[in-house]
């Protein structure tokens, strides 16, 4: 707590100090793509994050979690090295491990599967030039997700550039990035290796991967885009701990019971290989109307020994996206109008073996499972005399799977929900340069992903029908002066049927539709430009606060006897208070100085066992040194400085009470990042 006080009273005392000086850049002229719909941050309806330059230099080699979490709302978790959730306003209820209800795109290819899961975690952190979180149900151009999106970008800019970096417990990294515009064409090809043993046993993370594009600009009115993915990661899952494991040994394993063995002897782990290709083609008809369409396909190979079993799942995905735009400019109106559909389809051949110490033993179960998904959309954008801004959309979703048991029986059938008419409605209002007012309603819906509908208690789920709910918020932002930016949010989401996980007395998983919750919040956001001091010292100085206050709870919730409703929603905290403050010292040096404050959070339904508070802080140093044409760029990070006992992510409603996952004590990694 004294850390907790010492950390607010330097973020005052900073924030008073710093609003006497100068500033180069307006934070709220700051451009959103919004998938090929630009407009400013302070006119924007949507409730939306910018992830810059700043934010990502704090991430480590392999995860995006450090700039990620400094987002109000937004929330990534780790609970193994390589094991990662993304939880936008609470929405990891139902995610064991990966990313559900979050929809994923990068550079407008689409990341997410047909049935809404999406492997984020083969995607290496230097890889992403930026990121746009929006939070909350769109529907519209992104569909019927209830979580939110994110849409990643890679380099736009040429860049040569190399990095090398190694750490604690093993860790190794090397990335090549070479992007450059060469005639009518945008080349990037990325590679990076990665490696650690990481903190505890049973945990080592390897990945390799290789990206390519070209922007191929063949006319002033039209341009064809291209790229592949490749990815290879392999992981090992220690599993979670019950809190009196974690006291005796926060290293270990999930260690063997009398009836099943431990993660070490199963050798658990993750080992997905994937390969994600497309093209898509922009054309302007006039500079009024245009056209956009995207192919695309992916395949992917996933091996995961578990403790009780060995699976095997063969994925094959197909994606078409496509739209039509068209926009028209009066004396003080303008409109923009679009209307396009966007559909996938995904096919799942899905192998259980015993699993004999991490090798396929004799078969337990053999099933196939297909699923299909798309929504037609309609969107209109009107500004009226560059004060009022709206932004109206309307999709119809639809969702349905048809699944095989090949062995030990033969049995088939298909499901197909209901479809979704999702409407959403924002407006905001411009008082003043630099401060506006919004408002937003929307319907989100979110079926069950595949790995839901069968789990991995090999049986399928045919009782799980999609959640849904409707959002209100509103939200304030306000530019003070040419120096500090801040931004609030109060937003009220009420869902439906919510899905929620399980697990057996074999610590498998399966899922449930709980009932209702009601899900109520404020996020703040309160940001500075790079102040430049003036001084021999210090030189320069900009600061970032941001944080979440939720109100989250079931409703109409009962297993069985036992009636949930009125507990806390299970897996999220009430406060998350962050910041950031950067530093230069000397014209050279520069200090990033951070801090993650999570605040309690329930384990279980029933609300009996709470996590502890934590604070976390990280630093890192950065040193460039100039060799003609070259530029070395020296860092040292170090993680966790107060050397603090937490865990980056829970089991929630772990069988055994295992739902602790401890993560690595005081950590550093040290690299030089090159551009030539």
């Amino acid at each position: 707590m004294t850390k907790f006080y010492l950390l607010a009273f330097t973020i005052y005392s900073t924030i008073v100090f710093s609003q006497k000086k100068d500033s180069v850049m307006l934070i709220s002229e700051v451009q959103i793509d919004a998938y090929k719909k630009p407009a400013s941050f302070i006119t924007s309806t949507k409730s939306v994050s910018i992830v810059s330059q700043n934010l990502l230099s704090q991430n480590l080699p392999e995860r995006l979690l450090e700039s990620f979490n400094q987002i109000p709302g937004a929330r990534m978790e780790e609970r193994s090295p390589g094991s990662y959730r993304i939880s936008l306003r609470g929405s990891t209820l139902r995610s064991p491990f990966g990313v559900r209800n979050v929809k994923v795109y990068l550079d407008n290819f689409i990341l997410s599967d047909a049935s809404g899961n999406t492997y984020f975690n083969i995607i290496s952190p230097e890889l992403i030039n930026r990121m746009e979180i929006y939070k909350g149900s769109e529907s519209g151009d992104f569909g019927a997700v209830t979580g939110g999106t994110v849409l990643l970008q890679t380099q736009n800019s040429d860049q040569i550039s190399a990095n090398l970096s190694v750490g604690s417990y093993g860790t190794f990294n090397e990335s090549l990035n070479f992007s450059k515009q060469m005639g009518k064409h945008f080349f990037q090809i990325f590679q990076n290796y990665y490696r650690t043993d990481s903190y505890r046993e049973q945990s080592a993370v390897e990945r390799k991967q290789i990206f390519i594009k070209d922007h191929f600009q063949y006319s002033k009115n039209a341009q064809l885009k291209a790229m592949i993915l490749l990815s290879d990661l392999d992981y090992q899952t220690p599993g979670g701990l019950t809190l009196e494991q974690m006291q005796v040994n926060r290293k270990q394993a999930r260690p063997k019971t009398a009836t099943l063995p431990g993660a070490r002897e199963q050798n658990a782990g993750i080992r997905n290989k994937m390969v994600l290709a497309g093209v898509s083609h922009d054309f302007k008809f006039t500079p009024d109307l245009s056209h956009f369409i995207l192919v695309q396909g992916s395949y992917v190979d996933f091996e995961n020994p578990f403790i009780t079993n060995f699976e095997n799942r063969f994925e094959s995905n197909f994606a078409l996206r496509t739209h039509l735009n068209y926009q028209q400019n009066w004396n003080k109106i303008s409109a923009e109008w679009r209307l396009g559909f966007e559909g996938a389809t995904n096919n799942i051949f899905i192998k259980n073996f015993n699993n004999n110490k991490g090798i396929e033993g004799n078969p337990q179960n053999f099933d196939k499972l297909k699923n299909n998904s798309g929504f037609f959309f309609a969107s209109q954008k009107l500004n009226f005399n560059e004060r009022l801004f709206s932004d109206i959309s309307l999709s119809l979703n639809s969702n349905s799977y048809e699944w095989e048991k090949i062995f030990p029986v033969s049995q088939n059938g298909e499901t197909k929900f209901t479809n979704q008419l999702l409407p959403n409605f924002g407006i905001t209002y411009l008082f003043a340069k630099g401060f506006s007012v919004r408002g937003k309603i929307g319907k989100g819906n979110s079926a069950p992903t595949n790995e839901e509908i069968r789990s991995s208690n090999q049986e399928f789920n045919l009782n799980l029908v999609p959640e849904y709910g409707w959002n209100k918020e509103i939200g304030i932002r306000k530019q003070f002066g040419n120096a500090l930016f801040a931004e609030a949010n109060y937003f009220d989401f009420r869902m439906k049927d919510a899905i929620v996980r399980r697990q057996n007395e074999r610590g498998q998983e399966f899922f449930i539709n709980s009932g209702a919750t009601i899900q109520k919040g404020i996020e703040f956001l309160l940001e500075s430009k790079n102040f430049n001091l003036k001084n021999d010292f210090l030189n320069h100085f900009k600061f970032r606060f941001s944080g979440s206050f939720y109100d989250f709870k079931f409703q109409n919730y009962q297993q069985g006897e036992t009636d949930f409703s009125g507990n806390e929603l299970t897996g999220v905290p009430k406060t998350t208070i962050n910041s950031l403050l950067n530093f230069t010292f000397f014209n050279i040096l520069s200090v990033d100085y951070s801090h993650f404050y999570t605040s309690k959070t329930p384990l279980n339904d029933a609300n009996t066992v709470f996590s502890d508070s934590n604070l976390i802080g990280n630093i890192q140093f950065r040193y460039p040194v100039n060799l003609d044409q070259t530029r070395i760029n020296l860092f040292l990070q170090i993680q966790n400085i107060y050397n603090t006992d937490y865990v980056l992510g829970f089991d929630i409603n772990a069988f055994g009470n295992r739902y602790y996952n401890p993560a690595a004590k005081r950590n550093f990694v040290l690299g030089a990042k090159v551009d030539f």
